[in-house]
């Protein structure tokens, strides 16, 4: 590599004064850096100048390229901003300012269990964030040499020891991959989540490349089949067209791989690896080319989307449709100009904005009203950890596009209901939000949003209390944290005796819910408040979340049996436990306290049985004699389904084992068995073993069959239900 190769680069579009910029600041940085290696034994300036590089293919101005080959100079080489500001101008200093303090935002910690960080860890890591987000914010391009800086050190991560490796990738994925996606820079999102996944998920990212290989041949005949076809039909009709296939990335393999074993399909039956990409001349002869696709292939309902006419906000423009070929086999076809491909490949680092001696385009400032956007909730959002809740759910996310009566096209996460569009258009909407139409058909206002949907939020004449309800993540009326933020700001005003009576209700309904005993100082202390008054408080306001207490609150160590009992089943090995320090070993769940994912949990080493897994407060590891042989775990992506115990309270009625067994099946969950005892005071219990994803799922499930006519009271329990003296 040889400056050299950006001088190729960068004179095809920079003029030649500018040229001696980037000399300079090459020469500036290779004296600067001269004796430093990187830990893979090369030259340091190879790290600046490959992001140099890169950023040079993306045709970016001046003072970025320069002060990516500067961008270290600060931090590694002692040399002042003043020093830069005199040697080039202030735009460069700016910038170099910008990622170094970027480069000094340490997003991680080799000191805390990244399963379950402390507090105070949280909050340094969203400060952090917040911090990157903004700058981000207050000039794209200083993100852009940040982006360009993590996809090379991603590409030489593997000088770094297997811990710093890992925690390197998991931040990649976790914030920077999202974010080159939010900006609509494939070229280097791709890249990043393939090898975060390598580094993260080795094994399982080198049984897709030679279950990629393995078929190669098979689907590779059937796309080129498909292209040839189109080329012949889209000539006949005068339509010059560049056609080619593109398979995914294997991160976004991996992703549909998991999608396809919940539904039960092998992986031989996935023909969408791949996606045949159309580019032509014009926005008409894009038009022109879905028809003659339609013509050959027969289009899959509700699988078209029209981002030329819709364009998603990170300027992305494509059409989007899915064929079905010889009747068996879906394709995905992409419809674009060059134009719109450069831009998709690209995104916001394609724009002409950001070139030499352009101007802004018209709307371009419009286009890009989210980066404003964290501005301004950096400004209202006070807590740190409540700005990146929002940035992660409402910026990062996957969008959805939908119009409102008027035509107008709203973007919100992917996910969002009626009432994030209503907050999401104006706070007094969604305070009198009562019903909503999703194509002039009334709905749920816990209805998922669609691409395409025509939204009309009916409301009442005067302002209206939101429910509680709404803040229950289980009930999923509310996606955005826009939204949930404005709820809970009205919550926070209402009176605190109204708010503390409810907040108190709820709690006992909880306790009830999971059979806990626990004393009052000992809850306020795992809840992590000063007082039982402020507890009833935050819950009442919905700050903390029934959801939230249930993940954190374990049954009492006195009810937790020392031996399980017989007829509870169990789900067998963990393969989805990440065991910390000790390497791929096998696990098992502890049957005394029986975890799901999301409890807290450490592992025990076993001296034939590999690692079980047990809830960190389960007394068999708290009365542990030998607390070396206690190893930290934490729970890995797994699709595994785990038993839960419930105990339901109910008045009897005909018809109630029904209603209960409906709901439970409609969420998709498992019922093992199922069993009712009638008493002499006119209820009934109602026992049963579910089979579970985690706890949001047992959560969400525990919600629903409150609401059922009749239900006083549900628990999970993990003891015979068969015992005289349970708790109900």
């Amino acid at each position: 590599m040889e400056f050299q190769d950006l001088l190729e680069k960068t004179t095809e579009y920079l003029p030649e004064e500018k040229l001696s910029v980037l000399k300079r600041a090459f020469n500036f940085a290779s004296e600067k850096h001269e004796g430093q290696k990187r830990l893979s034994g090369e030259p340091y300036i190879f790290h600046p100048l490959s992001i140099a590089i890169y950023l040079a293919n993306l045709r970016q101005d001046t003072a970025t390229v320069a002060a990516a080959l500067l961008h270290d100079v600060v931090e590694d080489c002692g040399v002042t901003l003043e020093e830069l500001e005199v040697e080039f101008d202030g735009e460069i200093s700016k910038l170099v300012d910008g990622v170094t303090k970027l480069g000094q935002l340490n997003l991680m910690s080799e000191n805390v269990n990244q399963s379950h960080p402390s507090q105070q860890e949280r909050i340094r890591r969203a400060q952090s964030i917040r911090k990157m987000l903004v700058a981000m914010a207050e000039d794209i391009r200083v993100i852009l040499i940040k982006l360009g800086d993590r996809l090379h050190n991603m590409q030489t991560l593997g000088a770094q020891s297997p811990e710093r490796r890992a925690l390197i990738a998991q931040e990649t994925l976790d914030v920077y991959a999202p974010l080159a996606h939010r900006l609509g820079i494939w070229e280097i999102k791709w890249q990043l989540e393939d090898l975060a996944f390598k580094y993260l998920n080795e094994q399982d990212f080198q049984d897709i490349n030679r279950l990629l290989l393995s078929g190669q041949k098979k689907r590779q005949k059937f796309i080129d089949n498909r292209i040839d076809i189109l080329i012949l039909s889209l000539s006949k009709v005068g339509i010059k067209a560049e056609v080619s296939g593109r398979p995914k990335n294997i991160f976004s393999i991996h992703q549909k791989i998991q999608k396809y074993k919940d539904e039960g399909k092998d992986f031989d039956k996935i023909f969408d690896l791949y996606a045949v990409r159309v580019l032509v001349s014009t926005k008409t002869d894009c038009y022109n080319a879905l028809g003659v696709v339609h013509s050959l292939w027969h289009p899959i309902h509700g699988s078209f989307d029209d981002y030329i006419a819709s364009p998603k906000q990170n300027l992305y423009q494509s059409l989007h449709t899915t064929v079905m070929c010889d009747g068996i086999s879906p394709l995905e076809i992409q419809i674009r100009t060059h134009e719109m491909h450069r831009i998709a490949e690209y995104g916001i680092a394609a724009h002409r904005s950001y070139k030499e001696g352009k101007s802004l385009d018209e709307g371009f400032e419009q286009k890009m009203a989210w980066l404003k956007q964290l501005l301004e909730w950096q400004r209202e959002v006070p807590g740190t950890e409540e700005f990146l809740e929002s940035v992660k759910t409402d910026i990062l996310q996957d969008q959805v596009f939908v119009y409102t009566p008027k035509g107008d096209i709203k973007e919100l996460p992917s996910g969002s209901t009626p009432i994030d569009l209503a907050f999401h258009v104006h706070s007094n909407l969604g305070f009198r939000c009562i019903g909503a139409k999703i194509n002039g058909r009334l709905v749920s206002l816990n209805t998922p949003l669609e691409n395409g949907d025509t939204v009309e939020i009916v409301t009442s004449k005067t302002f209206r209390a939101p429910s509680l309800d709404w803040l229950n993540p289980a009930l999923g009326y509310v996606h955005t944290t826009s939204a949930r933020q404005k709820i809970r700001q009205w919550f926070r005003r209402r009176q605190r005796s109204e708010t503390t009576a409810h907040g108190k209700e709820l709690l006992s309904k909880v306790l009830r819910r999971i059979a806990s005993k626990i004393p009052e100082n000992e809850l306020i202390r795992i809840l992590n408040f000063h007082t039982l008054e402020d507890l009833w408080v935050a819950i009442g306001s919905g700050n903390l979340s029934i959801s939230q207490i249930e993940t954190k609150l374990i049954p009492h160590d006195d009810h937790l049996p020392q031996t399980p009992p017989k007829s509870l089943p169990t789900s067998g090995s963990l393969t989805g436990i990440t065991v910390l320090g000790v390497g791929d070993l096998l696990t098992k769940k502890g049957l005394c306290c029986n975890p799901l994912p999301g409890d807290a949990i450490s592992g025990y080493i076993t001296r034939s049985r590999g690692v079980t897994i047990h809830r960190k407060n389960c007394s068999n590891l708290t009365n542990e004699r030998e607390p070396q042989r206690i190893v930290g775990v934490s729970w890995g992506p797994s699709h595994q389904l785990h038993s839960a115990r419930v105990a339901i309270m109910a008045v009897n009625r005909v018809g109630l084992l029904r209603d209960v067994s409906t709901l439970v099946s409609g969420e998709n969950v498992n019922i093992a068995s199922i069993s009712a005892d009638e008493n002499p005071n006119g209820t009934a219990i109602l026992n049963l073993t579910l089979y579970v994803k985690g706890v949001d799922q047992l959560s969400r499930v525990f919600s629903k069959i409150e609401g059922i006519s009749g239900v006083l009271n549900i628990m999970h329990i993990n003891w015979d239900i068969g015992n005289p003296n349970h708790p109900i």
